[in-house]
C-alpha cells in the first residue's frame, strides 16, 4: 500500500470515528495502519540521519565527525 492510499484511509477511519464510531474489525485495522504510517516515518528520518554527513573545518581538536552541543 503506497502511503497516499494509506494516508487516505487512515483519514476516512477519523471522519468515520468522529461520525459513526468504528467497529473492533476497523479499530483493528486503524491501530495497524497507523503503525504501518509511523515505521514508514521513522525509516525515512533515519535514512535521512544516516545520509548526513558532517563537515568540521576545526581538525585536530578530536571533535571530527561528531555533533556539536
Amino acid at each position: 500500500m503506497d502511503i497516499d492510499s494509506l494516508v487516505a484511509r487512515i483519514n476516512e477511519l477519523a471522519r468515520k470515528q468522529k461520525s459513526t464510531g468504528l467497529s473492533e474489525d476497523e479499530l483493528a485495522e486503524r491501530a495497524k495502519l497507523r503503525e504501518i504510517y509511523l515505521n514508514n516515518i521513522r525509516s525515512n528520518f533515519r535514512q535521512q540521519l544516516d545520509s548526513i554527513e558532517i563537515v568540521d573545518d576545526e581538525k585536530d581538536q578530536g571533535r571530527q565527525g561528531k555533533l556539536k552541543h
